[in-house]
């Protein structure tokens, strides 16, 4: 990919960080504060999409010959939209209400590149099997899973035990659709 303009990731997420590394894409972190609240009225992918789009927009005035990539990733229940818990009592109650339930991961990416906006979304819905208290208690104890919208992993120990099926991209519920990204990359190269 030695055509790709250089990038800067935009997010501390040491998950986008590895899928970047296994797309064996060299990239720079650079983080800036964002106000990460949205209208009330956007759809799950509306807001995904705008909350990157407004990461990205903090790099409009100081970022020229480099793409930069932001993202959101948010989860969707029953309309219900679960960002980070900010507590363990909060992760486990998000857990509770994914528990049983199909719900979906929305991840909005924003490639801003030379003032120009390319902005893209990808949807996986994921079923999760019933979880008992005992390792919903176990995971957001041993795992710490703040840093997650719906407070959880696919990748670690509940995704692993109690994610029965996914419908769409992996790496999307990972964080990072690379698939689409990859084809996105391509048209800046």
């Amino acid at each position: 990919m030695n055509t790709v303009p250089k990038i800067i990731l935009a997010s501390k997420s040491p998950r986008r960080q590895e899928l970047l590394r296994l797309m064996d894409i060299d990239f720079r972190i650079v983080l800036k504060d964002v106000d990460e609240s949205y209208p009330e009225n956007l759809t799950p992918e509306e807001t995904a999409v705008y909350i990157a789009e407004k990461k990205a927009k903090a790099f409009d005035e100081s970022v020229e010959d480099e793409v930069v990539l932001t993202a959101d990733t948010i989860v969707n229940v029953g309309g219900q939209i679960l960002g980070k818990p900010e507590t363990v009592e909060q992760a486990a109650e998000m857990l509770r209400t994914l528990s049983g339930k199909v719900h979906k991961v929305v991840t909005g990416v924003c490639l801003l590149y030379r003032h120009k906006y390319n902005l893209f979304h990808d949807v996986s819905e994921v079923f999760f099997r019933k979880l008992t208290d005992e390792e919903i208690n176990f995971y957001v104890n041993k795992y710490q899973p703040l840093d997650k919208a719906g407070a959880y992993g696919i990748q670690e120990w509940i995704g692993l035990i109690g994610i029965e099926r996914i419908n769409g991209s992996y790496t999307n519920v990972v964080g990072l659709p690379t698939e689409k990204l990859y084809q996105q990359l391509k048209r800046l190269g």
